[in-house]
């Protein structure tokens, strides 16, 4: 006799079982969230630091045969589904819905909260500083194509803090409103990703006109109005806008991926497994950059990335000052980056400190 019927009965208590637990976490913390009220009625609803804690734990204590990454998808959507029983999180990101900027806010926050479409990182910033949003989720830099100047720019201006990280594999794919890829006249795109599946086009559509959009989920709303063009985009856009995907992960770089930065206005806690970013000015002495990077080694502070950029502050006159981002590991508050950041205050003629947050899944 077949097992199959027991088996399913064994799934279906079980499953019965998550249910009541599921249903007991949420109450608890429903209670945190009013603990958390009565003792600091503007007490953020999210803490990137306390869920990476939670998420590392599981996944650590993860005996399988469930694997690491989809402990961590199951478990961000609880805890999205249970935040959102105190107030779903208000995020906001580069629309229309569909992008990779969409689709970085849901891996973060789960599909409970309330994502905020804007047409500008300029937008997104506002509404979180404003308080329209409670976080901004925009893109740093891209493994193929480099840094996001107006992030950046925006960064220095906020007063925003980098309190998350989220590391984004990006696929990218040809769709269509038909099957086929005879008779396609036009591809639109975001610059990016056009830049990102360059090979990939010339060697399959030579000759077919490549055009620059504001979004890859517009370029996918726009090739859902005309059978004689397609897009390059993400799944998700596909999904939404009822295209057929002609090929998948035409990207020419298969390890290709996109930081993401969470701005919020308030700092992360450390949570044991961090990174600060930060900007600085170098004295415009002989000997200036060595001079600001010194702490860091004697403090033993591992650097991770520096990147040098043209001043674009008012404060800062001259056509060649540079401002130089750089990545440490550490938590602002570790004895030895605290140690070096006193030391820099002294030497550096500008620095802005974006953010200490737990460093994302890479």
């Amino acid at each position: 006799m077949s097992d199959l019927p027991r088996l399913r009965q064994e799934i279906d208590r079980l499953d019965d079982e998550l249910l009541a637990l599921l249903n007991a976490r949420a109450r608890v913390s429903q209670q945190i969230g009013q603990v958390k009220r009565s003792e600091d009625p503007a007490a953020p609803v999210f803490r990137a630091e306390r869920e990476a804690a939670l998420l590392r734990r599981l996944e650590g204590a993860n005996p399988g045969p469930l694997p690491a990454d989809a402990v961590s998808r199951i478990f961000h959507e609880v805890m999205s589904a249970s935040s959102a029983l105190q107030r779903p999180i208000r995020a906001a990101y580069l629309g229309p819905a569909g992008t990779f900027s969409e689709q970085a806010m849901l891996r973060q926050f789960g599909h409970s909260a309330a994502g905020i479409a804007c047409a500008s990182f300029d937008e997104a910033f506002r509404r979180a500083e404003s308080g329209a949003a409670d976080f901004a989720v925009v893109p740093v830099e891209n493994s193929t194509e480099g840094t996001v100047s107006r992030v950046l720019d925006l960064l220095l201006g906020s007063p925003l803090k980098v309190c998350a990280e989220v590391v984004l594999r990006v696929e990218q794919n040809l769709m269509r409103a038909r099957a086929g890829m005879d008779g396609i006249s036009k591809v639109y795109s975001h610059g990016q990703s056009l830049a990102q599946t360059r090979e990939w086009l010339n060697r399959n559509l030579p000759g077919v006109d490549r055009v620059t959009v504001e979004s890859n989920a517009e370029a996918a709303r726009l090739a859902s109005l005309d059978p004689a063009t397609a897009a390059v985009a993400g799944a998700n856009a596909a999904a939404n806008f009822g295209l057929n995907i002609l090929a998948a992960n035409i990207e020419d770089d298969a390890t290709n991926r996109t930081r993401f930065v969470v701005v919020g206005r308030n700092d992360s806690e450390p949570s044991g497994r961090d990174r600060t970013w930060l900007v600085m000015s170098a004295p415009n002495v002989a000997g200036g950059l060595v001079k600001l990077l010194s702490p860091f080694a004697r403090h033993g502070v591992s650097m991770t990335k520096i990147e040098s950029r043209p001043a674009r502050l008012a404060s800062m006159p001259g056509s060649w000052e540079y401002m130089f981002y750089v990545d440490l590991e550490g938590h602002q508050r570790d004895a030895g980056l605290a140690a070096s950041l006193a030391e820099l205050r002294g030497i550096a003629p500008y620095l802005k400190i974006f953010g200490s947050y737990p460093v994302g899944d890479y």
